[in-house]
């Protein structure tokens, strides 16, 4: 879930306030801060998930790719060693990783 903080500073990042447990209803403004109205901030924080949620193929993806290592091992052995065989297990773990894992 995002939270309230996240929604206030996409808003406002210099905006100041204090509030408990995620209650909308205990939002002090505080340092002059520009009070931002409830609809906005529950605007801003659905915005903000959806976004998060629209993204959990790129959070999977990160997870299950190849490692670096194993990356350069593969590119070097091939550009170098004339050898592509790492770099050909390496593209189907990559692209197996994309297929099961699709946008």
């Amino acid at each position: 879930m995002t939270t309230l903080v996240k929604a206030i500073k996409a808003i406002n990042p210099i905006a100041e306030c204090t509030f408990n447990d995620d209650d909308l209803d205990s939002i002090q403004w505080v340092n002059g801060t520009t009070p931002i109205s409830k609809a906005d901030i529950l605007a801003k924080q659905a915005e903000l998930q959806t976004e998060y949620d629209n993204k959990s193929y790129a959070r999977a993806r990160d997870k299950e790719y190849p490692k670096v290592k194993e990356f350069m091992e593969a590119y070097t052995e091939k550009e170098i060693g004339d050898d592509s065989t790492k770099w050909d297990a390496y593209v189907i773990k990559y692209n197996k990783v994309r297929t099961e894992n699709p946008k």
